[in-house]
């Protein structure tokens, strides 16, 4: 129960940077809210991808290999989200940010020495691209030239996971090597972009497109949606997340240009950092969180609820791409309400006992 105690006391500054970076989004949407520091806006990009993600990434990983060390990740990853909360100089929390993202690395060089498969490689060069954006943050770089390695980060840590998975299938060689080159492609465009900016952001999304169409095409969770019950609702968070990935790809891919500001800068990240990873958050929550918080969440039909929701209001945002109104903010706002009611529903299976509605 201490191990419990311990695990949820360092999911604690995630959470509160998972919401936190849910107000500083209203805030620059528009919506009239009250920023709690002055920094809060800024670091809406960081608390969400550094501090949430990076500490729930890491302390999966962590809880896994039941080695202290490897809990350097989550930790420090959360302190840099607790010193952005507080608006301590933002210079201590890169560095405690690319410390983090360096433990992360360091895992699945332990992993990967375990047992050289290609899917802890997959995972560990997205950890790299997070240690490589971090550090680029820290440079003093824009955050819109930070932000394509911190999606790279989480697009290949998700496909390696999936990769893992695929070991059930019979996928011939052929058929994994189309994976390893889209990964391939989305690494070099993000070191294309570092001397040619734009050119390097649509060849990413080249290669995020291509990874799509893969995960589309060969994927488990086609097996799986013929199942009932949690399998069923885990096939279609993956499989609803890869459609939104592919459109996150295209839109790299052919808008390239305008990967700087505005309403499109806005659809070509959220399509990805909303669409695609908080679907892969919504669908594998029920089997992450037991194993890490040592509580039991059965599976409850209302799950779809936060699901229909997060999709349908990010319609309602890249709506916002033409001139009719305030789409954009009103889709937003959904956005945040879906990851509050997905946290709901997680409280509320969480304590309230066997599967059901």
């Amino acid at each position: 129960m201490r191990g419990a105690r311990g695990r949820l006391l360092l999911m604690a500054p995630a959470g509160l940077s998972l919401l936190a970076a849910l107000w500083a989004g209203l805030i620059r949407l528009g919506w009239p809210l009250p920023p709690p520091t002055s920094s809060l806006v800024a670091n809406h990009g960081p608390l969400m991808v550094v501090a949430f993600l990076g500490t729930l990434i890491g302390l999966e990983r962590a809880v896994a290999l039941k080695r202290r060390w490897t809990y350097g990740a989550p930790g420090l990853a959360g302190l840099a989200g607790i010193t952005l909360l507080l608006g301590l100089p933002i210079e201590t929390g890169q560095v405690l940010a690319a410390a983090g993202s360096l433990f992360l690395l360091a895992i699945f060089v332990f992993l990967y020495r375990l047992e050289r498969a290609s899917f802890f490689a997959t995972m560990g060069l997205g950890a790299l691209l997070l240690f490589v954006g971090n550090v680029l943050w820290a440079w003093g770089l824009p955050l819109y030239q930070v932000v394509p390695w911190w999606v790279g980060f989480l697009v290949l840590t998700i496909a390696g996971e999936r990769l893992e998975l695929s070991r059930l299938l019979p996928l011939s060689g052929r058929i994994r090597a189309g994976f390893f080159l889209a990964n391939s492609v989305v690494v070099m465009g993000l070191l294309v972009s570092l001397v040619a900016f734009h050119t390097g952001i649509r060849l990413s999304g080249l290669g995020l497109s291509g990874l799509a169409l893969w995960l589309l095409r060969y994927d488990m969770a086609w097996r799986t949606l013929r199942q009932g019950g949690l399998s069923r609702y885990m096939a279609i968070c993956l499989l609803s997340g890869y459609l939104w990935l592919g459109v996150g790809g295209l839109s790299w891919l052919v808008l390239g240009d305008r990967f700087v500001a505005g309403p499109v800068y806005d659809a070509m990240l959220h399509s990805i950092l909303l669409g695609f990873v908080f679907s892969m958050v919504f669908g594998h929550a029920p089997l992450i969180l037991p194993a890490v918080l040592g509580v039991a969440l059965p599976f409850r039909r209302a799950f779809y609820g936060h699901w229909a929701l997060l999709h349908l209001s990010l319609l309602v945002r890249l709506g916002g791409l033409v001139p009719w109104g305030a789409a954009l903010r009103w889709g937003g706002l959904l956005n945040a309400l879906a990851i509050v009611l997905f946290l709901g529903n997680t409280v509320r299976a969480a304590v309230g006992g066997k599967d059901g509605s």
